[in-house]
């Protein structure tokens, strides 16, 4: 007898609206939604009056258990998707290095392999660094394994590097095999001369970390990477845009015509260079940097407007102990942790009644459907639809609080939003089905999570 769990009275969020209705969920699919739903004796109810009932967010670029080859995060798949669930994440997608001198399914395996003991759904992003001229077609074994988005940098020479003339061969591969290209943007030329400016002052402490990394580093990057993936007539996705002006570039692409994509996170929303000169700069290590001051609301600007498609976190869990280990912004391992407040943080400063910049439509549009949708997880996941995976937030807008690191479930110990007030909170965490959070407790097990493979579709 397949298992009823019955999510009653909330309002269901869509990406086209808000509707009062009752889930009916059956196994680990949602069965209907129905006006009156009428429980039986063996059914599981919750009771959601007066919250929210979204779809489960997806964050859709994170770095759990990160080995970059010279630092490695603190965290494991099991405490990094145990605190997506305390935050309403139900499918994180991640990402398999492909090592120098791997295959693609030699590091496809070994990132599976690692991510057995996830909590929640994960899918792969593929970081490509070894793929000769010639070998282009091996991009294909990718998307016969279900992770069709290949990730490349225009920075961190040696390591990640790649050049322009192999970002031009992989995207117009991209095109043949059915891929998407993400580009990590910023120009290694300027950042490399600006840090060796800053070296050969002395100027390496944390506080000197966003002079390291221009905002125009990043701009050139996405405006050259635009322009390639246009002579490629190949789709795009930009990472972490930290600056307006980047999201501007890429909707004047999609307004010319292509096929252009781009994410931000709540670190360039809600905080800024300011934090370097604070108590704590250490803790605002990462890449690309915290803009100057006033970059966060022009950004939320092209959030509320609809050029940002995609909100995600970026998440890295470094221990403090790593990130103070040397006041040396050059040794010091870049990354900040936000899985867990990734939809309190959009909700609060989105949708908050003291805000009004984003629709409760828009937040499950950023957070759940256009993530789905761009990656080939809709609608199987994304969406609050008969027949799909039973992920579900319950969100109780009139709770209140404040960010306090000592409350969240990372191994960093610390938190960038550290104090922050925040409108809401999640109440429970479904996952396939299962009620994985609820109540301030949780039963996430190890291995629930599985690996989703997926096609991509740009219907969005």
């Amino acid at each position: 007898m397949i298992q009823r769990l019955i999510i009653q009275g909330g309002t269901v969020v869509s990406t086209e609206a808000e509707i009062r209705a009752d889930v009916i969920v059956e196994g680990e699919r949602i069965a209907a939604l129905t006006q009156a739903a009428q429980p039986t004796p063996e059914d599981t109810v919750i009771a959601a009056g007066g919250c929210y009932v979204l779809p489960g967010v997806i964050d859709a670029h994170t770095h759990i258990k990160l080995d970059t080859g010279i630092y490695r995060t603190a965290d494991d798949w099991f405490t990094g998707t145990r605190a997506a669930a305390f935050g309403g994440v139900t499918t994180v997608i991640d990402f398999a290095t492909q090592f120098p001198g791997q295959t693609f399914r030699e590091a496809m395996d070994a990132r599976r392999a690692e991510a057995e003991s996830a909590a929640i759904d994960y899918a792969l992003h593929v970081m490509v660094t070894d793929l000769p001229p010639g070998d282009e077609h091996k991009l294909g074994e990718l998307v016969e394994m279900g992770a069709p988005s290949f990730k490349l940098y225009t920075t961190y020479r040696p390591n990640y590097y790649a050049d322009d003339a192999t970002i031009l061969r992989i995207l117009r591969a991209s095109v043949e095999v059915g891929g998407l290209v993400m580009v990590h943007c910023e120009n290694d030329d300027l950042v490399t001369a600006a840090t060796q400016a800053l070296v050969k002052r002395g100027d390496t402490g944390w506080r000197f970390h966003a002079q390291a990394r221009p905002a125009l580093a990043e701009q050139e990057a996405v405006a050259r990477v635009l322009f390639l993936a246009e002579a490629a007539n190949a789709p795009l996705y930009v990472v972490h845009c930290s600056t307006a002006r980047s999201v501007e570039l890429v909707r004047q692409a999609r307004q010319r015509g292509q096929a252009a994509y781009c994410e931000t996170c709540p670190q360039y929303l809600l905080l800024d260079e300011r934090v370097y000169a604070g108590s704590n700069p250490e803790h605002f290590i990462l890449q690309p940097p915290l803009r100057a001051e006033g970059e966060g609301a022009a950004l939320w600007e092209r959030v509320a407007g609809g050029a940002v498609d995609v909100i995600s976190t970026d998440h890295c869990d470094y221990s403090l102990a790593q990130k103070r280990a040397k006041d040396d912004f050059t040794v010091t391992p870049g990354g900040l942790p936000g899985l867990e407040t990734l939809l309190p943080l959009v909700y609060t400063y989105g949708c908050g009644a003291a805000r009004g910049r984003l629709t409760m439509p828009a937040l499950a549009r950023m957070l759940s459907a256009n993530p789905a949708r761009i990656f080939g997880l809709y609608p199987q996941k994304g969406a609050i639809l008969p027949g799909a995976d039973a992920d579900l937030v319950i969100y109780d807008p009139a709770a209140a609080g404040t960010v306090r690191a000592s409350a969240l479930h990372y191994i960093a110990q610390y938190n960038p939003y550290e104090g922050m007030p925040v409108r809401g909170a999640v109440r429970a965490t479904i996952s396939r089905g299962k009620v994985i959070f609820q109540a301030g407790e949780d039963d996430c097990t190890p291995g629930h999570g599985r690996y989703a493979p997926r096609r991509l579709n740009y219907n969005r």
